[in-house]
């Protein structure tokens, strides 16, 4: 079994920049994936609303050329995202500022196993989402996102 505080390097990243997920499920982490998984969902869904918006605006926008982390940075770039055509450059950048300007947040989207056309079209359909939906949405795609992040530790 793990220390603490190796138990939090191992899976503090997790959750994007959000350490306190894994910190939630010590001392007593489950050791399957199924079982860690879902402990550390259930800290994420019991936590302020506050707090999953926090979580929620810590993950980078897709297509984004800022910094983010080494495994958003895997992800994006398993699907292709930092190969985009200047035209779906340009729509990623467009309806990236559409969302933020819609729901204050950024888009979320568990990009494995996806094309950047399945993307787009995702982004153009939650754009229509009331904002308590798409709130809704982007925490159960975090949870997508996490148990991809699982898998590849596991």
């Amino acid at each position: 079994m793990l220390g603490k505080a190796d138990f939090i390097a191992r899976f503090g990243h997790v959750y994007e920049a959000s350490p306190w997920v894994a910190e939630g499920v010590w001392p007593d982490p489950p050791a399957d994936l199924e079982g860690l998984a879902k402990a550390m969902a259930a800290v994420v869904d019991a936590a302020p609303r506050a707090r999953k918006l926090d979580l929620i605006r810590a993950h980078p926008e897709l297509a984004s050329r800022t910094k983010m982390a080494d495994a958003s940075i895997r992800e994006q770039a398993g699907v292709g995202l930092d190969q985009c055509s200047p035209a779906e450059f340009e729509a990623f950048q467009r309806l990236n500022a559409a969302y933020n300007a819609r729901f204050g947040f950024p888009f979320i989207y568990a990009v494995k196993g996806a094309t950047r056309g399945d993307i787009l079209s995702a982004f153009e359909t939650r754009l229509a989402n009331d904002p308590e939906t798409e709130f809704h949405t982007a925490i159960a795609q975090i949870h997508r996102i996490a148990g991809f992040r699982l898998a590849d530790l596991f």
